[in-house]
């Protein structure tokens, strides 16, 4: 793949150097070319000796060439990284200064803007209607990850990990569909301009400050989720519970361990979103009461006696808010069933998504040795409103492409934007 990698005039330069090399390791040849403001942080023969290429960002160098054309054209993909508040702007306005933005401006395939700035800069309203500007166009721009920041300042605006941002880049690359100029994708497929929530990982339910009550979800597959959407177009918000991978880049994280807590994120998320999927997940039950110091052995005592309460359903609370608001959103259960003597796997899959009354329910056969932890997945897609099953199999990340699809062609059916 021929990767252009952009690189801006900020701190976070010394990064991208990893990031190259990722993408060189991989395979991909990679052009890149740094702003000279980058270059004062990152020298050109860091990026020449790295990327094997000779390195410019002179519209006037090689002009024989036509760099400044060519490069945009024939690029499978455009990562910018770090993308500051000066590069975003200019990206959003359509300026041709140099030869990034120059090239910025012939992109053929997908674009990947990784921002990081100082706090202020990146959540000032003139830098987030660029942003919207930019996605508007299906530019996929990450969210920042918060942490230390240049100084003794710490919050959102940090540049997110070299990893991340490759796995993001490959998820987007992965995605796209402009190496099939002639196949005309589905106006479905594309999430542009919609906000979608997404829960993910499993809920832990405390019984004193060291034990808790859990299950076997990884999270692995609200994350490829999460990574589908974001290569759709969508904003993520990303609501995680206990999970055994990163969250993609790009997601607008929020952490919970509770069923209680995941149940208040929900809620508040679902307010502004156009898409709900509850993927998470979550305990039926919770300890009635809990400990405040370690449940100890005692000699001569039996053990403990552990009494569960009900946990709310989410799922059914998101549902009858949103139909007593008369809200235009879709929203996504999962159900990760066992059979028995009463049913099989779809029949209660059945009962849960007419009991529910979310739009799509998600149906995998679960237990020990299946789905939770490993990278392969089986799914039944069940409809709300009458469509016809779907089945979906294959990674994980083949299954929520799959998902997602569904969930692209669902909404424009039954509440298509306005």
């Amino acid at each position: 793949m021929r990767i252009v990698l952009g690189v801006g005039g900020g701190i976070a330069a010394y990064k991208v150097a990893s990031l190259l090399r990722l993408f060189t390791e991989a395979g991909h040849k990679v052009s890149v070319i740094p702003t000279d403001a980058a270059t004062r942080f990152v020298g050109v023969a860091t990026w020449e000796a790295l990327s094997g290429n000779p390195v410019s960002n002179s519209v006037f160098d090689d002009v024989e060439k036509v760099n400044h054309v060519r490069l945009g054209h024939e690029a499978d993909l455009i990562v910018v990284a770090p993308a500051t508040a000066d590069l975003l702007a200019k990206a959003a306005t359509g300026q041709a200064g140099d030869l990034l933005t120059n090239t910025l401006l012939m992109a053929n395939g997908p674009v990947l803007f990784a921002p990081a700035m100082h706090t202020e800069m990146w959540q000032h309203a003139a830098t987030q209607t660029n942003v919207e500007t930019l996605r508007s166009r299906g530019v996929t721009v990450l969210e920042p990850a918060s942490g230390r920041l240049t100084g003794a300042d710490s919050g959102p605006g940090r540049l997110p990990e070299p990893e991340a941002i490759f796995a993001a880049a490959m998820a987007l690359a992965e995605a796209s569909t402009d190496d099939e100029p002639d196949a005309a994708p589905a106006a479905h497929t594309s999430l542009a301009g919609r906000t979608v929530s997404i829960s993910a990982g499993g809920t832990r339910e405390a019984l004193d400050p060291v034990r808790f009550l859990g299950n076997r979800s990884s999270g692995k597959q609200g994350a490829a989720l999460a990574a589908a959407a974001l290569a759709a177009g969508a904003t993520v918000r990303f609501l995680a519970a206990h999970m055994d991978v990163q969250p993609p880049a790009g997601v607008e994280l929020v952490r919970v361990e509770s069923a209680l807590e995941l149940r208040e994120a929900a809620l508040k998320a679902a307010v502004d979103s156009d898409v709900v999927i509850m993927a998470a997940a979550v305990a039926d039950f919770r300890p009635a009461e809990v400990s405040d110091t370690k449940i100890k052995k005692v000699d001569g005592e039996d053990a403990p006696v552990v009494r569960l309460i009900r946990n709310p359903d989410i799922l059914h609370e998101l549902v009858e808010r949103r139909n007593a608001g008369g809200g235009q959103q879709l929203i996504v259960g999962f159900a990760a069933e066992t059979g028995d003597a009463q049913g099989d796997v779809l029949e209660h899959a059945a009962a849960k998504l007419k009991r529910k009354g979310c739009d799509l329910l998600v149906v995998n056969q679960v237990g020990i040795g299946r789905v939770f932890g490993l990278d392969e997945n089986s799914v039944v897609i069940l409809s709300g409103h009458g469509a016809a099953a779907e089945s979906a199999a294959g990674s994980k990340a083949d299954v929520a492409a799959a998902v997602i699809d569904r969930v692209g062609a669902e909404l424009t059916r039954v509440f298509p934007a306005t």
